[in-house]
């Protein structure tokens, strides 16, 4: 893997003196040179699945994940090459996700981040198989070295992260999802389908980030855990609201998507009034759940703003 290039390098500041416009797209450069580099090359056989990941993983995305990772690591003193790894490991798996949420079994879809998804620009099988192997090699790049000191915590964190992957995570949560379609769900199912399919990995990459530093204690944790929760849903909601009020241009990805495939929504429950009136508390909550962490949660805070208040 090529060597890490520090976040605000390119501009001369350092992390802590840069404003959240300049911190966030340092970060996402860092976190796209680090991909860039962890994928195999195309000149390696077989070269179609290599140039499939390629596709799936770089040159899009906000990498939301990623910047929470950081801004997590920043208040434990995390070291940055460990909460890279992490931020790429967690970007591999959620890439391979979105490859197969758009496939024709599952939701579909033609477009994805401003262009034609993977298994239209390749075919079904590649794509297939390049969700696999990077989920595979999301797990090389967990286990590359240990993500905390102390053994017991390293495994803690290892657990988390494929729990996070699996039936009890995010396949979990696309497992109900796809079952719900043209059913009823009350609000509290809804909430619990997205805390898997959609809150799992972000409330690994908050939870990793954090937990791979010197400082990490249980007092911080319940904190980080109901930041966590509430982030996690909060993003589902925007995308719900999004996905009504937004064009396919502005978003990438096909609008209207969910009432034409009759699927369950904050905004078909709730209607789009209440579904915003839920996020402003979500936004409240989430300041909350930071309160007393002082300057050191200043990131998170930041992210949550842009998480909630985005338009895309």
């Amino acid at each position: 893997m090529a060597p890490a290039v520090e976040a605000g390098a390119q501009s001369g500041a350092h992390p802590d003196r840069m404003d959240f416009a300049q911190w966030m797209p340092a970060i996402q450069q860092r976190v796209e040179r680090a991909l860039d580099a962890r994928l195999p090359s195309v000149d390696l056989a077989p070269a179609k699945l290599h140039e499939a990941m390629r596709y799936a993983v770089l040159g899009g995305g906000k990498r939301v994940r990623p910047l929470l990772a950081f801004a997590a690591g920043e208040l434990t003193g995390a070291p940055d090459a460990t909460v890279e790894r992490i931020a790429v490991a967690i970007e591999f798996i959620h890439a391979y996700s979105l490859v197969h949420d758009d496939l024709p079994c599952m939701d579909d879809d033609v477009l994805r981040r401003g262009r034609p998804t993977c298994h239209v620009r390749f075919d079904e099988a590649t794509a297939m198989l390049a969700g696999d192997a990077l989920q595979s090699e999301a797990l090389a790049v967990v286990v590359d070295a240990p993500l905390a000191a102390d053994p017991a915590r390293n495994t803690g964190l290892l657990r988390m992260f494929a729990l996070a992957c699996g039936s009890r995570g995010m396949a979990g949560g696309q497992a109900i999802d796809l079952a719900a379609v043209g059913q009823s769900m009350t609000l509290p199912e809804l909430e619990r389908m997205h805390s898997l399919k959609t809150g799992a990995l972000i409330r690994a990459s908050i939870m990793m980030g954090a937990g791979c530093g010197d400082t990490y204690d249980e007092n911080l944790d319940a904190r980080l855990s109901r930041f966590a929760d509430i982030v996690g849903l909060a993003f589902q909601v925007v995308d719900d609201i999004l996905d009504v009020e937004a064009s396919s241009s502005e978003l990438g990805k096909t609008a209207g998507k969910d009432a034409m495939q009759n699927k369950p929504t904050f905004v078909s429950i709730l209607g789009l009034d209440a579904a915003k009136a839920r996020l402003r508390q979500l936004h409240r909550e989430a300041r909350e759940a930071l309160a007393g962490l002082g300057e050191r949660a200043r990131r998170l805070s930041e992210i949550a703003d842009f998480i909630i208040l985005r338009k895309h």
